[in-house]
C-alpha cells in the first residue's frame, strides 16, 4: 500500500463519505480530497420525507457530519460546491469545477472513487416545472417544498361558501408509490393536506409481492390516502385560479396546491460514461465484488453501480443506504490493499407508515417467477407480535420463501404494526448465512411477554415451512386451488359473519371428528381456517383418517389479497 497516495472522492453521501472516512482511519498519510457537488456532504436523504412533515424539527438533524468534521477529525480536503466534469484514465486526473464561481482545476489521482448517486427520475412531461411541482433528493430540495407550504398557506385555508367563511383542506398530490412517494404522502397527510397517490402500476412498493402490497393498500386507505393505480402523470397545467392540475394517462384531473414527484431515480452515470467505463445494462456502472470499475484505478459505489443479486446472482440496481455505505467501506479496504469483497445484494428493506412497518429481504416471488426458477415454495404466516396474553400483541403477516430441494432460506416478507423491522433482520442473517427452515425451527431468539412468544414469529416460519418438505401437511394456495377440491372451512359458525369463500362447506374444528362421514375420500379436500394454523390441526386429523387433503396456506387473511378485492375483511391493521 502507498501510504502517500492521493485518493479523490466524488460524491460525499453514504458511500462516499464512508470510504472517505474510512479511508483515514486505514491511511493516516494519504492525501483524500472528497468532492461534493451539493452544499452538503454526508446527510441523512431518508431522513427528508420527515424534515417536511415536522417530524424532523430542525434541518440541522439531518447532518450526520460536515465539513468542518471531515477537515478536523479526518484531516480530509472536502470541498463542496465543487463538481467533477470529466475524467482522463490514461492520465490519471480529474477535472474539477466550481459550482458557483465556474472555476475549473484538474487534479491527479492515484484513485479515484466514483459515488455520484441517483437523481430522481423527471419525466419529460407539459408543465413539470411549474412552481409547486417538486423532487425530494437533497436538503435544499426539502427546504424549498417546506417555504412553499408555509408562503402558499397551503397548511391552511378559509373559503367563503354562502356567505361564511369555512375551513377548506389543501390538496396534495404525489406521483410514485415507492420509498419517497409514500413518505412524503403520509408526511403531508400529518401537516393536514388531503392527499392522492398515482401510481402507475398495479401496486405500489415494487420489491414486495402483489398480494402483501394489498395488505399496504387497504391500511393506506384507512388513513386517508386517496390512491389510483394503473395510471400515470401525463402533465401539468396551472388554473386560472391559481391551483396545479395534474391530468393522467387515463384523463383523469387532480387539483392540487403542491406535487411531488417521486417516480424513482435513475443512476448518475454521465461521468462515468465520458471517461469510458463499463455501464450495465440496467444503467449502472458495472462493478466487481471488490467496487473495481472497468478502469483498475476508479472505484464506484452506492446508488450509480450495478451489483449483483445475492440469491439469483443477476446484476441488479438497489438504491440503499446500507448498501452504498458497506460498498464504500469495502472500496477504502481494497484501496489499501486488503482483501474485502462485496457478498451481492438482498435488497433488505423496511418502511414505515403511520405507525406500522413494511419489511422485505431476498428474492421475490414475482422474480423467481420472471427467472423461471420453480424451485420454491412459500408459507403465510399471521402470527401475533409478542405474547397474546400481554397487552397490546398485533398480527403481523409474513411470507416465506425457501427452496423446496434443500429447505434454503431466499425471500421473506413482513407487514404489521409492531416487530416487523426484528423479524425482516433475522430473515435476513438467514439468508446472508445460508440458513435452511430447519435452522429456523432450531433459532434460539429471544423471549419476554412483551417482546416475543415462546415460539418466536421466526420460530413458527420455520416449523410451518419444514412441515411442508417433511410432508407432515401438503399446502395449496388460493391463486392455484384445484379445480376438483371440496373446500372445508373449520370455522365457527360466527367467524362465517365476517368473512368466507363461495362454494366452501363449513363443519367446525370441534366437530370434525364426529363429522367424518359427511367429507368426500374420492375428492382432494383443502382446508381453510381464518389465518391457517387450526385448519393444519384439521389437516393432520383428516391425514390421518385416510383422507386426500392440503392446508390452504395463510387461510382467509390471504383469501382477499389473492382475490384482488380492497374491500373485504381480514385487514391486518
Amino acid at each position: 500500500m502507498n501510504k502517500n497516495m492521493k485518493v479523490i472522492i466524488v460524491g460525499g453521501v453514504a458511500g462516499g463519505a464512508s470510504c472517505a472516512a474510512r479511508l483515514r482511519r486505514l491511511n493516516e498519510t494519504a492525501e483524500i480530497i472528497l468532492v461534493e457537488r451539493g452544499p452538503y456532504v454526508s446527510y441523512a436523504n431518508c431522513g427528508l420525507p420527515y424534515y417536511v412533515g415536522g417530524v424532523i424539527e430542525q434541518e440541522s438533524s439531518l447532518f450526520v457530519a460536515d465539513e468542518r468534521t471531515f477537515r478536523e477529525q479526518f484531516a480530509i480536503d472536502v470541498r463542496s460546491h465543487w463538481e467533477a466534469t470529466q475524467i482522463f484514465p490514461d492520465q490519471k486526473t480529474i477535472e474539477l469545477r466550481q459550482v458557483l464561481t465556474g472555476e475549473t482545476v484538474t487534479e491527479s489521482y492515484d484513485k479515484l472513487v466514483l459515488s455520484p448517486g441517483a437523481a430522481p427520475i423527471r419525466p419529460n412531461l407539459p408543465g413539470i416545472d411549474l412552481p409547486g411541482i417538486f423532487s425530494v433528493r437533497t436538503v435544499p430540495d426539502v427546504r424549498a417544498i417546506r417555504r412553499w407550504l408555509e408562503a402558499s398557506n397551503t397548511l391552511s385555508g378559509l373559503e367563503s361558501y354562502s356567505g361564511f367563511q369555512t375551513v377548506v383542506k389543501k390538496r396534495a398530490v404525489v406521483v410514485g408509490g415507492g420509498f419517497i412517494g409514500l413518505e412524503m404522502a403520509e408526511n403531508l397527510i400529518h401537516l393536514g393536506l388531503d392527499v392522492t397517490l398515482i401510481q402507475r402500476g398495479d401496486q405500489i412498493l415494487e420489491p414486495l409481492d402483489l398480494e402483501m402490497a394489498r395488505y399496504v393498500q387497504r391500511f393506506l386507505g384507512e388513513k386517508g390516502l386517496h390512491l389510483v393505480l394503473n395510471d400515470g402523470a401525463a402533465g401539468f397545467q396551472k388554473s386560472e385560479q391559481g391551483q396545479l392540475m395534474v391530468f393522467t394517462q387515463s384523463g383523469q384531473e387532480y387539483p392540487a396546491d403542491i406535487v411531488v414527484l417521486g417516480i424513482g431515480v435513475q443512476p448518475e452515470v454521465e461521468l462515468a460514461k465520458s471517461a469510458g467505463l463499463e455501464i450495465g445494462q440496467r444503467g449502472g456502472i458495472r462493478v466487481d465484488e471488490q467496487m473495481h470499475t472497468s478502469q483498475p484505478d476508479i472505484f464506484a459505489v452506492g446508488d450509480a453501480v450495478e451489483v449483483k443479486d445475492f440469491i439469483t446472482r443477476e446484476w441488479s440496481l438497489v438504491a440503499l443506504a446500507g448498501p452504498a455505505n458497506r460498498q464504500g467501506r469495502i472500496a477504502a479496504d481494497v484501496i489499501c490493499g486488503r482483501n474485502s469483497r462485496y457478498r451481492g445484494t438482498q435488497g433488505t428493506a423496511i418502511i414505515g407508515l403511520f405507525g406500522a412497518a413494511a419489511g422485505w429481504t431476498g428474492v421475490s416471488e414475482k422474480t423467481l417467477q420472471r427467472l423461471g426458477d420453480k424451485d420454491y415454495e412459500k408459507i403465510y404466516i399471521y402470527p401475533n407480535s409478542h405474547a397474546g396474553y400481554y397487552p397490546g400483541a398485533k398480527m403481523l403477516a409474513i411470507k416465506l420463501i425457501f427452496r423446496k430441494s434443500d429447505g434454503r432460506v431466499i425471500g421473506a416478507q413482513a407487514l404489521g404494526q409492531d416487530g416487523v423491522d426484528k423479524r425482516i433482520d433475522a430473515f435476513a442473517m438467514a439468508i446472508q448465512a445460508g440458513f435452511t427452515i430447519y435452522d429456523l425451527e432450531e433459532s434460539e431468539l429471544t423471549y419476554a411477554p412483551q417482546f416475543g412468544g415462546a415460539k418466536s414469529p421466526v420460530n413458527f416460519a420455520g416449523m410451518v415451512a419444514a412441515d411442508v418438505l417433511r410432508d407432515d401437511v401438503s399446502i395449496a394456495h388460493w391463486h392455484n386451488l384445484p379445480e376438483s377440491a371440496f373446500l372445508l372451512d373449520v370455522r365457527h359458525p360466527q367467524e362465517l359473519a365476517v368473512e368466507q369463500a363461495v362454494g366452501v362447506v363449513n363443519i367446525p374444528l370441534p366437530e370434525l371428528r364426529s363429522r367424518l362421514d359427511e367429507l368426500p375420500k374420492d375428492r382432494e379436500i383443502c382446508v381453510v381456517y381464518r389465518s391457517g394454523q387450526r385448519a393444519y390441526y384439521a389437516t393432520r386429523i383428516l391425514l390421518q383418517n385416510g383422507f386426500q387433503v392440503r392446508n390452504v396456506s395463510g387461510g382467509m387473511m390471504a383469501h382477499s389479497v389473492f382475490l384482488r378485492d380492497e374491500t373485504v375483511a381480514g385487514t391486518l391493521y
